[in-house]
């Protein structure tokens, strides 16, 4: 019956990473933040959907690292852009902690002085997923393409060359059999305006906000820009973007859980087989 019910529950929310990836003309501005591509129903309905589908994402998840220990080496690795206030933390409680046994999280910084002395990609692959493990970026090399860019932090010449080290980067993550799901949480300016006022009008979100997240709201379109090129630039056959809208903080949690599912789907991941003999072991065990 479960099995059934999984099924079924595939098959009705089927679609999101076609809905939602960055295909050649792609244009940013056109994508509707408060939308809810490839879902009819409501904030309920979202709701109950996300947590529906939970239970074979831990079971994908199981499977994945079950495979591990029996030495295989596949991995997956979710990674999540998107402004301040888009929702990337609501995605990682409600989204992953799943299973959070198997799960490899980075909440990308500012790069330290010691980082900052070594390639831009170099503290990236350092924290790449492992055998078995679901690995999640919040926020990731993407950052040396968007406020490096936006803040002119290197010269053009140097990030402008960014793209093809990322493409190039990426094709290697995976041809070490590592599944790369990319999302941008696409929030409009007037929600995350709300989402800003919310918190400074609530002293339980006082440690949310920060001043400056102010000042880079001045430099949205610059920020807009950025983000157009790294979608447009760094979609590729081996490692698509997808934009989630995410005015609706539901909806964008369901849709990056679906569209994981649908990677986790396409590894056709099964049990291993026991390296010992079952029957015998049943029989040694019952005679304790």
């Amino acid at each position: 019956m479960t099995s059934k019910r999984t099924s079924e529950s595939a098959g009705r929310l089927s679609g999101f990473a076609k809905a939602l990836r960055v295909s050649d003309g792609f244009v940013l501005s056109d994508v509707d933040p408060a939308a809810t591509p490839n879902f009819d129903g409501g904030k309920a309905e979202g709701q109950a959907a996300l947590e529906e589908s939970q239970a074979e994402q831990a079971d994908l998840l199981e499977r994945l690292y079950a495979e591990s220990t029996a030495g295989g080496t596949r991995s997956v690795l979710l990674i999540v852009q998107g402004m301040d206030t888009s929702g990337k933390g609501g995605i990682m409680r409600h989204v992953i902690s799943v299973n959070p046994q198997n799960v490899k999280a980075t909440a990308f910084k500012a790069p330290t002085r010691a980082e900052r002395r070594h390639h831009f990609l170099w503290r990236i692959d350092r924290a790449l997923p492992g055998p078995g493990q679901l690995g999640v970026f919040d926020r990731s090399h993407y950052e040396d393409v968007l406020i490096v860019r936006v803040h002119e932090l290197v010269p053009e010449d140097v990030w402008s060359g960014r793209y093809a080290e990322i493409n190039d980067f990426e094709r290697r993550v995976v041809d070490r059999g590592t599944t790369v799901v990319k999302v941008m949480a696409h929030i409009s300016a007037g929600e995350q305006k709300a989402r800003l006022m919310k918190r400074l009008e609530r002293p339980d979100k006082h440690y949310k906000y920060n001043p400056g997240d102010v000042d880079e709201r001045r430099l949205w379109g610059a920020y807009m820009d950025a983000y157009q090129a790294a979608l447009s630039r760094c979609s590729t056959e081996h490692a698509p973007w997808h934009v989630v809208p995410a005015d609706h903080k539901w909806y964008a949690r369901l849709a990056v859980q679906q569209i994981l599912l649908e990677a986790l789907r396409g590894l056709h991941l099964q049990w291993p087989a026991a390296d010992f003999d079952v029957e015998a072991e049943k029989d040694r065990l019952a005679a304790t």
